[in-house]
C-alpha cells in the first residue's frame, strides 16, 4: 500500500500543525538535503512547453529514495478560474522501485518555495534585516511572508502588485496575523529601504519587475518568479551589481535570470555556501541575488518532511496503487479468474 496525502488531508494537517511551524521545520529538511547535495542523482527538469504554459517533471534520487514532482505553470489560468500552478509528488523505494508515498503538491510547493527563500536569506541577507519587500502578491506571497517571519523574525512588509485585488487579498490574509504591512504605490516605493526583496510574478515574459536603479547597497534579492525560458523579472544590469547564487547551474542557465547573461557568467551554487566551499555574504554593502527557479531536491525534501510529519497521524490514506499478485510472475492471474470462458 502507498500512503497518500490528498488535498483534504494536506489542508487539515497544515491547519493543525500551523503554517509557520511547517515552514521552520521544512527549512531544516531542505537545508539537510542541500548539505548532502553531492549524494543526489540530479538532472534539470523535463519540460513540455505549449502556447498555454508548461508541464514539467522534476526528478531527484539518493541511494535510498527516488522522488519526482509533476507540476504545471499556466499564467492565464486565474482568468479562467484555475490555479496558475498545480502539482503532485511521489517518493519511491530505490531497492524495489515501489512507490511508498504520494502527496498533493500545489499547497506543498508553496511551502517549499517559501522555505527555500528563507533558508537562503538566512545565509545571504544581512543579519540585521528588518523589512521585506514583496513584488507580486499572488499565491506565493503569504507563504513568503510567513517564512521570513518564522525563520528570520521579520514581520515588517512593503508590498506592491499590478493587481489591486491581489494586494487586497494579501492584506486581508496577513494583517490579522500580526504583520506590519505598507501597501506601496509602485515597485520602486515598495523596495526603497528594504533589506530583502522578493520578486514573484506569474507572467511568462521577459519583464523588468526590478530595475537596477531600485537596488540599494546591502540588499538581498530573492528572484523567485523566473522559472522557464523566456521568463525573467530582473533588469540584467542588476546581475552585474552583486553576487548571484543558484540552485542547479545547468537548469538555471536555461530558466533563470541568468538566461539573459553570457554562458560564462559566474554564479555560485548555494549548497557550496552551506558546506563552506564558497563565500556567501562578505560585507554589509554587498548585493546578493538568489536566482531561484525551483529544483527537484527541494521537492524531495518537502515530500520527506510531510511523509515523516504525518506518519503517526490520521492525515493520510492508504491507496492500492501497485498491482501485487501472490505470484510475482503471474500478473494475469489477478484478472484471469474474472475473464469469461467458453
Amino acid at each position: 500500500m502507498t500512503r497518500f496525502v490528498d488535498v483534504r488531508n494536506m489542508v487539515r494537517w497544515a491547519a493543525a500543525r500551523g503554517p509557520e511551524r511547517i515552514l521552520s521545520e521544512m527549512v531544516g529538511y531542505v537545508e539537510a538535503d542541500f548539505g548532502r547535495w553531492e549524494e543526489f542523482d540530479k538532472t534539470p527538469r523535463v519540460a513540455s512547453h505549449t502556447p498555454y504554459g508548461v508541464i514539467e517533471l522534476m526528478p531527484a534520487s539518493d541511494s535510498e529514495t527516488y522522488g519526482f514532482k509533476y507540476v504545471n505553470g499556466h499564467p492565464s489560468n486565474p482568468a479562467h478560474g484555475f490555479q496558475t500552478v498545480t502539482a503532485f509528488g511521489v517518493l519511491a523505494d530505490v531497492s524495489n522501485g515501489y512507490p511508498t508515498f504520494m502527496s498533493e503538491m500545489t499547497l506543498l510547493t508553496a511551502f517549499r518555495t517559501a522555505a527555500t527563500s528563507a533558508m537562503v536569506a538566512r545565509k545571504l541577507a544581512r543579519p540585521d534585516a528588518k523589512r521585506v519587500a514583496l513584488i507580486g502578491t499572488g499565491s506565493q506571497s503569504e507563504f513568503q511572508a510567513l517564512a521570513f517571519r518564522s525563520v528570520l523574525g521579520i514581520a515588517k512588509l512593503s508590498v506592491w502588485d499590478t493587481d489591486p485585488a491581489a494586494v487586497e487579498k494579501f492584506v486581508r490574509n496577513m494583517a490579522p496575523l500580526g504583520f506590519d504591512i505598507a501597501v506601496a504605490p509602485s515597485a520602486a516605493e515598495a523596495v526603497r529601504g528594504a533589506d530583502i526583496v522578493t520578486t514573484c510574478t506569474a507572467d511568462k515574459a521577459k519583464a523588468v519587475i526590478l530595475s537596477a536603479d531600485m537596488v540599494e547597497p546591502g540588499m538581498h534579492i530573492n528572484a523567485m518568479g523566473g522559472d522557464c525560458p523566456g521568463k525573467t523579472e530582473l533588469d540584467p544590469a542588476i546581475l552585474d551589481r552583486g553576487d548571484v547564487f543558484v540552485e542547479f547551474d545547468p537548469q538555471t542557465r536555461v530558466e533563470g535570470e541568468i538566461q539573459q547573461m553570457p554562458a560564462d557568467f559566474p554564479v555560485t551554487e548555494f549548497w557550496q555556501v552551506l558546506n563552506g566551499q564558497a563565500a556567501g555574504r562578505t560585507s554589509a554593502d554587498q548585493v546578493t541575488i538568489f536566482d531561484s527557479v525551483g529544483f527537484a531536491i527541494e521537492d524531495f525534501s518537502a515530500l520527506r518532511y510531510v511523509r515523516d510529519a504525518v506518519a503517526t497521524t490520521d492525515f493520510f490514506d492508504e491507496i492500492d496503487l501497485v498491482a501485487n499478485p501472490d505470484d510475482p510472475k503471474d500478473l494475469f492471474g489477478l484478472i484471469g479468474a474474472l475473464v469469461p470462458t467458453g
